[in-house]
C-alpha cells in the first residue's frame, strides 16, 4: 500500500462533498507528474485530503484509492473546463482515479502547523507545494492521521 496527498478546492470539491458522494472520480488533472502519480495508485491505498487555495490551506480528511486509473473524459470534452483538444477517446492522455471517503480529520492540519512539525520536513508538500497529487511516506501519512484525530 502507498500513501499520497490530493489537492482539491474545498469551494469546487471538499472533504464534505466526498462524505456525501461516498466515492467519486478525482477528474480535471492537468499535470504530467500528478497523472503519472495517479496511475501509479493502487486500489486502498490511503490518501491525505488536501483543502488548497483556502483560508487556511490543509489536511481535512482521509480518503483511499477506489478505482485504478483510466481515461478522464472531461479531456476530450468540449464543454468542460477541463477540455483539451490534444486528447480524444483515442489518445486519451490525461487520467483519472476514482477516491472514497474515509473520515474527516476531528482537527484540520494547517499549512502552517504542518511546516511547523520536525518530523514533515521532508514531505513534498511543504518543498514543492504546488503538485496536486503526490506521494507521502507511510511515517508522514501516519503522524498527520493521528494528529488529526
Amino acid at each position: 500500500m502507498r500513501h499520497w496527498l490530493m489537492k482539491t478546492e474545498p469551494d469546487a470539491f471538499g472533504i464534505d462533498d466526498l462524505k456525501a458522494k461516498g466515492t467519486a472520480p478525482w477528474d480535471g488533472v492537468r499535470n504530467y507528474q500528478a497523472r503519472n502519480h495517479m496511475r501509479d495508485m493502487a486500489v486502498g491505498d490511503r490518501i491525505l485530503f488536501y483543502h488548497s487555495s483556502a483560508n487556511p490551506s490543509g489536511v481535512a480528511g482521509l480518503a483511499k484509492v477506489a478505482r485504478l486509473a483510466y481515461p478522464d473524459p472531461s479531456s476530450w470534452d468540449p464543454q468542460s473546463h477541463y477540455f483539451d483538444p490534444a486528447a480524444s477517446p483515442e489518445n486519451p492522455r490525461w487520467s483519472m482515479v476514482d477516491v472514497t471517503y474515509v473520515r474527516t480529520l476531528k482537527n484540520f492540519l494547517a499549512l502552517e502547523r504542518l511546516k511547523a512539525i520536525p518530523e514533515l520536513g521532508g514531505m513534498i508538500l511543504l518543498q514543492r507545494s504546488r503538485l496536486s497529487v503526490q506521494p507521502v511516506e507511510k511515517e508522514h501519512y501516519d503522524l498527520i492521521a493521528k494528529l488529526g484525530g
